[in-house]
């Protein structure tokens, strides 16, 4: 049985930092996407960020590009979002997902997390 577990979210100012986990059990990362989505209150679910390591694929969205840092620790089937000058359109409830299909869509995950609250407040 796979499980998702998303830590590290909560309230933060402009220009603040964030580190989100995703703690992963059941699944063998190097088999999967493993990719960052969020979700701003009234808006679409998007595509933030995802890391392939077996083929070193790592992308991110332009809104996202050169702030934050899509990572993973084998050892410890963690994943991780490091999110730097973080803005106030950042706020959204994050969500780590698992997949094999398309990257950058949501239909391409099959696991997902239960998602973590980020705010970032002006």
């Amino acid at each position: 049985q796979v499980q998702l577990v998303e830590s590290g979210g909560g309230l933060v100012q402009t220009g603040g930092s964030l580190r989100l986990s995703c703690a992963a059990a059941g699944l063998t990362f190097n088999s999967y996407n493993m990719g960052w989505f969020r979700q701003a209150p009234g808006k679409e679910r998007e595509f933030v960020a995802r890391i392939r390591w077996s083929f070193g694929y790592i992308n991110y969205s332009d809104s996202v590009k050169g702030r934050f840092t899509i990572s993973r620790d084998a050892a410890k089937n963690t994943l991780y979002l490091q999110m730097n000058s973080l803005k106030p359109e950042d706020t959204a409830v994050y969500y780590c997902a698992a997949g094999t299909g398309t990257a950058y869509e949501i239909g391409g995950y099959s696991y997902w997390g239960q998602g973590i609250q980020v705010t970032v407040s002006s």
